[in-house]
């Protein structure tokens, strides 16, 4: 889990009602929270819907059950923000990768940048 200082995050799998991945990052004290129906884009150049949906306690950056795990977790920090994007690097099991959340205005993409962290 993230050190006191850091905001969490935790990317949960769900598998009902139809597999998804939900991504939670702590801020203000609850967890801002997106379905992402197919899963993190794998690479730059494949984009993924981000549904937001509503927040979430901070209780569930540890919940399980019979239908839900933790695909991944840590802690995560905000590179830059405007209106429309925020760029944000996800300190994971796997390492730091760097993502941005694009809002087009009637959505969310769910974008893995080109430029990457050092592992």
């Amino acid at each position: 889990m993230a050190e006191p200082s850091r905001p969490v995050f935790v990317l949960h799998e769900h598998r009902k009602p139809a597999p998804h991945y939900d991504l939670r990052l702590e801020e203000n004290g609850v967890l801002r929270s997106w379905a992402v129906p197919k899963g993190m884009p794998p690479d730059s150049r494949t984009d993924r819907l981000a549904v937001a949906v509503g927040d979430h306690d901070l209780d569930h950056a540890t919940y399980t059950d019979a239908d839900k795990d933790i695909a991944d977790t840590g802690w995560w920090e905000l590179e830059d923000r405007t209106q429309k994007r925020f760029v944000f690097v996800l300190h994971g099991r796997a390492g730091p990768r760097r993502y941005a959340l694009i809002d087009t205005g009637s959505g969310w993409l769910l974008h893995l940048t080109k430029s990457q962290p050092p592992r």
